[in-house]
């Protein structure tokens, strides 16, 4: 069974940064797609960024390109999202995924908020 722990959410202001880390235990499999997801009241959860075991692939979603960075530690299984120049809109619930053979994963959530 895989588990995520995440952590980093928090209240910054217009134009801040926040860092979010990941990380998951349990069995993780070489080909382990990571990526985070977030989550506005009233909408659907989306995507937000996502990189591949060996980090080398990346993709994220337009709202978020040149301002956000998603990285990864294999010493330290950890998944990184670095977020700069934050705007209001930013504001959701930050959760992290894991997807491998077998299974696809969530974290419990973080809570970032921006205010303006």
């Amino acid at each position: 069974q895989v588990q995520l722990v995440e952590s980093g959410g928090g209240l910054v202001q217009a134009g801040g940064s926040l860092r979010l880390s990941c990380a998951p235990s349990g069995t993780i499999f070489s080909s382990a797609l990571m990526g985070w997801y977030r989550q506005a009241p009233g909408k659907q959860r989306d995507l937000v960024a996502v990189i591949t075991n060996s980090g080398s692939t990346t993709n994220y979603a337009d709202s978020v390109k040149g301002r956000f960075a998603i990285s990864r530690d294999n010493a330290k299984n950890t998944v990184y999202l670095q977020m700069n120049s934050l705007k209001p809109e930013d504001t959701a619930v930050y959760y992290c995924n894991l997807k491998q053979l077998g299974g696809n994963y969530w974290g419990q959530g973080t809570q970032v908020t921006v205010s303006s």
